[in-house]
């Protein structure tokens, strides 16, 4: 046996004696998840789903990298991580993951689930047809924000004045508030706007709507991670609340009208395993929302002082009692 012949022997022997796991890391594909604060374990839950369903065993086959920047000024250094470290793709979570991860991933494709028209935004070309090195899901389908009033209207007959908090940087801020301005218009309701740069500034801005009879939360990932102390801060004020996120309900905000998350970040490993197998972003047509679920808060309601007229009750797809 020759020099050659001994060394391929020796290689041969040190592969077979690593564990299983270690075998299979060198071929696992690994998806970067970007999203400012940690997401409701549901949506990750959601995301893993999805990649089972299509086969995929985590840790042998896909690896979900965590990158959680605490605020959205610090999204870009997250991103650069995730270049770095080589992700076969990244999945942007929430509106403020959006352009960074667009305009920082290089050749990495990206995928996203976020509450933002990605048309009006300029983020793809069109819906069927993205364009570019992006693709995903989006939350916002029709008249959402006109659906969240009405709610509120229902709730509160003589409702003549509401908050609408939005993030001051956020993408989606234009068609949150031109949606919700035109629905308030139609129903003789008038919109108080409370803008905040980030979660520092929320205890000011919702305190000063108490001129208000309710409060609209817009759908931001900022928003998410602190949707307990959202609740907090509108219980304190007296304001009950609606929101896209029944996660924000489980933390104590009244009601939530949206599309059902989970299933989102579900149908979005779609879109990653057909990028792992070869599909381009610029050929995978956008999603929307198919499930959609209104959730009530009833222990929230009670402490408000609320009651919730019976129709309303008996539309809601879930009750907290």
């Amino acid at each position: 046996m020759n020099r050659r012949q001994i060394i391929k022997v020796i290689a041969g022997l040190v592969a077979a004696s690593l564990p299983a796991a270690g075998r299979a890391q060198q071929a696992t594909k690994r998806v970067g998840f970007l999203r400012v604060g940690r997401p409701p374990e549901s949506w990750l839950d959601g995301l893993r789903q999805g990649l089972r369903e299509l086969g995929y065993v985590e840790g042998r086959d896909i690896a979900i990298e965590l990158a959680l920047p605490s605020s959205a000024d610090r999204v870009p250094e997250a991103v650069a991580e995730l270049v770095r470290l080589k992700v076969d793709v990244i999945l942007a979570s929430g509106t403020p993951s959006l352009l960074p991860a667009r305009d920082g991933s290089g050749t990495i494709p990206v995928v996203f689930v976020a509450a933002v028209d990605p048309v009006a935004t300029g983020l793809v070309a069109t819906l069927a047809r993205p364009g570019g090195n992006v693709t995903g899901v989006t939350a916002m389908q029709g008249d959402i924000a006109g659906k969240r009033l009405q709610l509120l209207r229902e709730l509160i007959p003589n409702l003549s004045r509401i908050g609408l908090l939005v993030r001051a940087t956020s993408q989606a801020n234009d068609q949150y508030v031109e949606e919700t301005e035109a629905a308030a218009r139609a129903l003789g309701v008038q919109v108080q706007l409370l803008s905040v740069r980030d979660a520092i500034d929320l205890d000011a801005s919702i305190s000063s709507a108490r001129g208000a009879s309710a409060l609209i939360v817009a759908d931001d990932a900022v928003f998410t991670t602190h949707r307990a102390q959202i609740s907090e801060l509108a219980l304190k004020s007296r304001l009950p609340t609606v929101s896209g996120l029944r996660e924000t309900v489980d933390a104590g905000g009244l009601m939530s009208y949206g599309p059902h998350y989970k299933d989102l970040y579900r149908r979005a490993a779609g879109h990653v395993h057909k990028i792992m197998h070869g599909a381009k972003p610029a050929d995978l047509s956008i999603e929307q929302p198919t499930k959609f679920e209104f959730v009530l808060n009833m222990r929230t309601a009670k402490a408000l002082g609320v009651t919730v007229p019976p129709m309303l009750l008996a539309r809601a797809d879930e009750v907290i009692e």
